[in-house]
């Protein structure tokens, strides 16, 4: 059997792990706050260990996070996307010519007028780039147990996601590199194209070979016990970088415990609104729902760990653009299991439709 030939398995449902990801993000920023006042060199050590302007440890710690995430990915699937080709223009559009611009407006909106009050002066532009950087960059990976938990279509969803991938590798810069300077945040070019490469192309290269390597050598039961595995390296690298980031974001955080709320709100309206819009357009294009439930919660979710790993590397580790993604990930599972819960229960409505 060729790669091209998989099926898409469905995916479990959450594992310990991503079913209770805010509880041990919520941990990371108590033992990272700890760690951080405890041993304040060892962290700015780590922090320090830079070539290049890339942080080593971190770009270790987002490799293990990514590439067993990318791992999942069947590029082959690019030749289905046109049985679905509404719900796939409708995500498309959502990911790439809604979410980025609706997050940076909501960010100036928030926190650049409403909250800026309560925030600290010097980190308002940095806050609202980490937002943009947020949104700028569509979930790659729990969109699969998102999909699965709504019953979506798994040729739609493995196709969405292969085909968003590819978009990734040649639209995020410009997209952030614009919302940044319409934000009169000065754009580290070069920085910001060697993430790219870094924490986009090189996985994107490395998981894909990867993928062909194993499905060549044992099929697609040698490929779902090689990601079983990765699994918990996976997650396990995103908490240590949480750790690791909290460890030196610590003391601003303990000064202005209100912040993460704060940066809160603008996050959980934009994937609702973008969330309903999409699913809204896919009811209108007679889009059936087994497609539309997965398209709104692609068109809704992040792929925080990419904004993570740019926005360190971008703006530093103590920086508010840092701190802002990282909310991003602590609200993610139980933001994205209500959209879940909306879409099944609406059903009925939908197909009314």
């Amino acid at each position: 059997m060729t790669e091209s030939t998989v099926s898409p398995a469905r995916p479990p449902a959450m594992n310990l792990f991503e079913r209770y990801l805010t509880l041990w993000v919520a941990l990371c920023i108590v033992v990272g706050i700890a760690l951080g006042q405890a041993a304040p060199a060892a962290f700015h050590a780590l922090g320090a260990a830079t070539v290049a302007e890339v942080n080593l440890p971190v770009a270790l710690l987002v490799w293990l996070m990514i590439v067993p995430m990318l791992l999942k990915i069947d590029l082959a699937a690019l030749g289905q996307v046109g049985a679905h080709w509404r719900g796939i223009a409708t995500t498309v559009g959502i990911n790439w010519l809604v979410k980025p611009f609706s997050m940076a407006l909501l960010g100036w909106l928030f926190i650049g007028v409403l909250f800026r009050p309560w925030l600290p002066a010097d980190q308002i532009d940095s806050y609202m780039a980490g937002l943009i950087l947020l949104a700028a960059a569509p979930c790659t990976a729990m969109v699969f147990v998102w999909s699965n938990l709504v019953d979506g279509e798994p040729h739609f969803t493995l196709g969405q996601v292969a085909l968003n991938d590819l978009i990734m590798i040649f639209a995020f810069a410009p997209v952030v590199g614009l919302l940044l300077g319409l934000s009169a945040i000065t754009v580290p070019w070069a920085t910001l194209l060697l993430s790219v490469v870094l924490y986009i192309v090189v996985p994107v290269v490395v998981a894909q070979l990867w993928r062909r390597s194993v499905l060549a050598r044992g099929g697609p039961a040698a490929l779902d016990r090689t990601l079983r595995r990765l699994g918990p390296w996976s997650l396990s690298a995103l908490l240590a970088t949480l750790v690791l980031l909290f460890g030196l974001q610590g003391e601003q955080i303990v000064r202005q415990p209100a912040v993460i709320a704060l940066l809160a709100v603008p996050i959980l309206i934009q994937v609702y609104f973008n969330a309903g819009l999409a699913y809204w357009l896919n009811r209108r294009l007679g889009v059936a729902w087994c497609v539309a439930g997965p398209s709104a919660l692609i068109g809704a979710s992040n792929f925080f760990e990419l904004a993570v790993a740019t926005a360190i590397a971008l703006f530093g580790f103590q920086s508010g653009a840092a701190l802002a993604t990282v909310v991003g990930v602590l609200i993610e599972v139980p933001v994205m299991l209500s959209v879940v819960h909306i879409v099944r229960r609406s059903r009925g409505w939908y197909e009314r439709g």
